[in-house]
């Protein structure tokens, strides 16, 4: 087995799992549907395609940077009638930080690589409104477990959250260990802590379908070591000849 890791960090970010009418909510971590539809985008998979292969990996998720919820009081007009569109509460995570990974067949994982390394669509945190302020990328796929691969993946908090972690703990400038809550898939024959439907069966826009998902938590403790490094999320765009059809991309969120 393999694991990729994929870094989500952004102004804004907004993981749905239970969003209905005019509340859309978000988790306080991504969710499997979000981040699989983001790699479903980046290969440019059309809505109808079969998920079973990405819905078959393991998935995890490591809080770096928590971050704080913000409520969007949302108001909109039909374009073509002017009309006003029934008001609607967005909840979104600002300034938070995660590291992701899947684990599963090295071939399909590397193929998910370069999809993100040349994406087909431009990818996004959950709505198209949050792209990434920072590489997705953290390298290519890893010969190791989904357990060891987020227990060691440097600590990608901003520079900002990190020194005000240690004002608070009276640290100075010294760079201690922090503690981060991890959300791994429940192995088979467990018992999860929690439950999600966030495994996308179909992400087709008129029939929209996703599995219950058994959750454990754990706790893994990191070290801050590098300066992230900038990023346009635009960057890596495969150009389209002129003439050809686009599709909508896949939807991240539930």
């Amino acid at each position: 087995m393999s694991v990729l890791l994929l870094r989500l960090a952004g102004p804004l970010q907004a993981w749905g799992s239970a969003a209905r009418f005019a509340r859309r909510s978000t988790e306080n971590a991504p969710t499997k549907s979000g981040v699989l539809g983001l790699l479903a985008a980046a290969q440019g998979r059309p809505r109808q395609a079969d998920l079973s292969d990405l819905a078959a990996l393991r998935f995890g998720v490591r809080i770096d940077q928590p971050g704080s919820r913000l409520r969007d009081f949302h108001t909109a007009h039909h374009a073509d009638s002017g009309k006003a569109m029934p008001l609607s509460e967005r909840f979104y995570l600002a300034d938070a930080v995660f590291v992701a990974g899947l684990e599963g067949d090295p071939k399909l994982l590397h193929q998910l690589y370069q999809a993100l390394l040349c994406p087909r669509y431009l990818p996004y945190l959950g709505r198209r409104s949050c792209p990434p302020s920072r590489p997705l990328d953290m390298g290519p796929p890893q010969d190791t477990t989904l357990e060891g691969a987020l227990h060691h993946a440097e600590w990608q908090a901003s520079s900002w959250y990190v020194k005000q972690l240690q004002r608070t703990a009276g640290h100075g400038t010294t760079a201690g260990p922090e503690t981060l809550d991890v959300l791994l898939d429940c192995p088979p024959g467990q018992v999860p802590d929690f439950s999600l439907r966030d495994t996308p069966v179909s992400y087709a826009p008129r029939h929209r379908r996703y599995a219950l998902r058994g959750i454990r938590t754990t706790q893994a403790t990191v070290v801050h070591r590098t300066t992230p490094p900038a990023h346009d999320p635009t960057a890596g765009l495969t150009p389209l000849p002129l003439g050809t059809p686009t599709t909508t991309p896949p939807s991240r969120t539930t």
